[in-house]
């Protein structure tokens, strides 16, 4: 329950994000990618995850209660990988790029719908591997790096069968008071 309160005594607003977890038993691959990027190009670490609800400002009690109802419908999923991508912004620098599937895309719309999450661009699934500022060039590189430390990271498979309700200020470029809230097993 969200007890901290603003001086006037209203209730404390947060960012909330959504993610999708990758099996388990993936997990340990896509760390170690993502420890063997960063100790070449820096940036902060993070749990591996794919977005399905952007940040959005809320109380805890609401971000709990919209998570629950989103997971209430919201049943298993696979996302492919389609490629090692590269953004224009820190939180897209290098990423996993996942096939805009008919299940990828509902899980998501599905989500911002409970949320009342209105994305200002078409939903892109990814999987970031590295956060960071970095030159075109630098993310070329790290690009080939990550094909040449997981060569069929392009090819992957994810299994989504949890997602979890995230507290992401996405002021912390280090992500490190990014903290897990509540985790749902999504039943079939």
């Amino acid at each position: 329950m969200d007890t901290t309160t603003a001086t006037s005594g209203e209730v404390k607003r947060y960012d909330y994000s959504v993610w999708a977890l990758p099996q388990e038993e993936l997990t340990p691959r896509l760390k170690k990618l993502m420890e063997d990027l960063r100790s070449e190009f820096g940036g902060p670490q993070f749990e591996p995850h794919v977005t399905v609800v952007g940040a959005i400002s809320l109380t805890e009690t609401e971000a709990r209660d919209k998570f629950d109802k989103a997971c209430e419908k919201l049943k298993p999923y696979c996302a492919t990988v389609e490629k090692v991508g590269t953004g224009t912004f820190y939180y897209q620098c290098v990423y996993l790029l996942l096939q805009p599937t008919p299940e990828v895309v509902e899980a998501s719309a599905h989500s911002c719908a409970h949320f009342g999450y209105k994305n200002s661009t078409p939903y892109m699934p990814h999987l970031s591997l590295l956060y960071g500022d970095l030159t075109d060039e630098e993310k070329k590189t790290a690009q080939e790096k990550a094909y040449a430390l997981d060569d069929s990271i392009g090819s992957l498979s994810l299994q989504i069968s949890r997602i979890a309700l995230y507290k992401t200020d996405t002021k912390d470029k280090s992500c490190k008071s990014w903290e897990k809230v509540a985790e749902c097993q999504l039943k079939p």
